[in-house]
C-alpha cells in the first residue's frame, strides 16, 4: 500500500536513502483516481527497494509550495534528495515503472 506521505514525514522519508516517488492528488481529481490504482500496484511491487506514497495537496502546502506543485496527477521520482524526473498528468503504469526502474 501506497504510504501517506506528509509535511511532516517527508524529511525522514527523504533521510532514509531509498528513492522515493510521490503522487500528488486530491479526492476531487479525476485523473488521481485514474492512477491511483497504479500507485498502490506499484509500491507492492517495489517494496523494500523504492518508497512509493501519496501526497494529499489540500493537507500539505509545505511540499507543494516547495515542489511548485501547479497540476495534478504530478508524480516526482526522487534520488539522493534530488528530483530525477517527473510525471505530470495520467499515465499508463509501464510509464511509471520505466521511471522507477531508471531510480534503481
Amino acid at each position: 500500500m501506497a504510504l501517506a506521505i506528509t509535511d511532516n514525514n517527508f524529511e525522514e522519508l527523504l533521510q532514509s536513502g531509498k528513492p522515493l516517488v510521490i503522487d500528488f492528488w486530491a479526492t476531487w481529481c479525476g485523473p488521481c483516481k485514474q492512477i491511483g490504482p497504479f500507485i498502490e500496484e506499484l509500491a507492492s511491487e517495489y517494496e523494500g527497494k523504492v518508497t512509493v506514497g501519496k501526497c494529499d495537496i489540500e493537507e500539505n502546502d509545505d511540499l507543494v509550495g516547495k515542489y511548485g506543485i501547479r497540476n495534478i496527477p504530478t508524480v516526482l521520482f526522487i534520488k539522493d534528495g534530488q528530483i530525477v524526473d517527473k510525471q505530470v498528468g495520467a499515465a499508463a503504469k509501464n510509464i511509471f515503472q520505466t521511471k522507477i526502474d531508471a531510480l534503481l
